[in-house]
């Protein structure tokens, strides 16, 4: 099970004060889709370049031009980037057949699916990596829970990855689902110790 830290709504200095911080801890690297929008790629090329060894996930929340956004984000070095899994499936597709032949990967955001018969046509259309996510706007009124578990329930060959306001009070109910990739956010972010925050849900992770 790994730890992925999420990088949103930070300044440029300061995504890259936190990963020095918590880089003993965490397995992933996420560039918010927000500090892209700032920052533009750029960010993804010089903090693959400050950390090679890490895997480094590009939240471009792809909807339409899959080929193409796929292309910026992992030429910039991204090791991973995301398409929404309301996108069209042709472009879903688009950006799987890319990064297939990067020989990397696409994570699909499953914000806003509460379907199963949708996430069965993802898998269908080569998805192996699902994240199941709780927006910040929606968690103003819930959090993840298990009927979206049930949506990736007994699914082979497929990875999980679960977002949505995960701290160190609510990590121990997702960690009953045994999802591959925790993403945690704020509670890592923003806490008074980093470094501390990183290494306690990492311990709790493992």
């Amino acid at each position: 099970m790994n730890l992925q830290v999420a990088l949103d709504r930070l300044p440029w200095d300061e995504c890259f004060a936190v990963i020095e911080s918590v880089k003993d801890s965490v397995d992933y690297i996420e560039i918010g889709t927000g500090v892209i929008k700032e920052f533009g790629v750029k960010i993804i090329k010089e903090m693959k370049q400050a950390y090679p060894e890490k895997t480094l996930v590009a939240d471009m929340k792809i909807c339409d031009a899959g080929k193409h956004e796929t292309a910026l984000a992992l030429d910039a070095g991204a090791d991973i980037t995301t398409v929404m899994g309301f996108a069209p499936l042709q472009t879903i597709k688009d950006c799987i057949e890319v990064a297939n032949q990067a020989d990397k990967q696409i994570m699909v955001d499953l914000l806003g699916i509460r379907n199963r018969e949708k996430v069965e046509e993802l898998i269908e259309s080569g998805a192996d990596l699902l994240s199941l996510h709780i927006g910040k706007d929606e968690q103003k009124s819930g959090g993840l829970d298990g009927e979206h578990f049930r949506l990736v329930e007994g699914l082979s060959d497929v990875q999980t990855a679960v977002a949505g306001g995960i701290n160190q009070d609510s990590l121990p109910a997702f960690l009953e689902y045994r999802p591959d990739v925790i993403i945690v956010g704020s509670a890592i972010t923003k806490a008074e110790n980093r470094q501390e925050a990183a290494k306690t849900i990492k311990g709790m992770i493992k």
